[in-house]
């Protein structure tokens, strides 16, 4: 690739980021204003003629690993893992 097309596809890569930020900005407003409607309305769920919508509390349970490391270390050093990742970032 050269450096022209580079420069163009990381510059449209920002643009489409900065569109998806703003689309997931516009989708958390909707989310509220339907999770809104289903409090006031005291439901955890709508059905429409389109869709089903369901806002219900779920329960789940995972280890507290600052804890565990502050009260067994030893324990929390056997079970612990590394992983190791790369990281993508354009700016």
């Amino acid at each position: 690739m050269s450096t022209n097309e580079l420069n163009t596809v990381a510059r449209d890569l920002k643009e489409l980021r900065l569109m998806a930020e703003q689309l997931d900005a516009e989708i958390r407003t909707l989310e509220d204003a339907i999770k809104a409607h289903m409090t006031e309305h005291g439901v955890d769920t709508l059905i429409t003629t389109d869709v089903k919508i369901t806002w219900r509390t779920v329960t789940s349970s995972r280890i507290d690993t600052t804890a565990l490391k502050k009260q067994l270390p030893d324990v929390a050093a056997v079970f612990t893992r590394e992983t190791t990742s790369r990281r993508f970032t354009v700016q």
